[in-house]
């Protein structure tokens, strides 16, 4: 088994890619060992010294480091992926994403605003969030309120010092082009 890896925009997340489906549906992000308690993978993640984080994409996983060096995490974190992998053991238990680090809180908009709120998830689905993938991460929709749309970054978006950008010049740029109520991105 050959594992790709590739750098993220944040120079704390390293994306791995199996070469063979991860997680279908919906992206998992843990953040914590408690979240990755769903998760044999993530636990063994969890268990390699440094490692602060573990995110699951339809095809790859991206690890987030809170210290020490790649050069000297990178071969611990092949060997778990690989032998998990090859163990034919399931990525998650359960039903998997419905658990911790799922979107989050609910979301919140005025009815009154659920035209412009679909366009808003719309341009996120089919614009965004596969850029934001290729990159190791996800952002998910969260509300809609006063102009302002507040969205919820997971993966290597969460903590990356080019996010403020990635909002503010690329995402926010988007929807104020095609929905004129749109004044403002936040993150959550």
């Amino acid at each position: 088994m050959f594992i790709q890896t590739e750098s993220t925009p944040n120079p704390a997340t390293l994306k791995f890619i199996p070469g063979r489906p991860v997680l279908p549906g919906e992206p998992l992000d843990m953040r914590t060992v408690d979240e990755a308690s769903q998760s044999p993978l993530a636990r063994h993640l969890f268990e390699i010294d440094g490692v602060s984080g573990v995110f699951y994409g339809s095809d790859f996983i991206a690890v987030t480091k809170a210290d020490g060096e790649w050069q000297h995490l990178k071969p611990a974190i092949l060997g778990a992926i690989m032998e998990h992998f090859m163990s034919g053991a399931p990525l998650v238990a359960g039903d998997g994403a419905a658990g911790p680090g799922a979107a989050g809180d609910e979301e919140f908009f005025d009815e009154a605003d659920a035209p412009t709120v679909a366009t808003i998830k719309e341009l996120i689905e089919t614009r965004v969030r596969p850029a934001v993938a290729s990159d190791g991460g996800d952002i998910i929709f969260q509300g809609f309120r006063d102009g302002v749309v507040f969205l919820h970054m997971r993966g290597a978006c969460a903590g990356c010092p080019s996010s403020t950008a990635t909002l503010k010049h690329g995402i926010e740029n988007l929807l104020r082009h095609f929905v004129p109520d749109v004044q403002e991105v936040r993150p959550i």
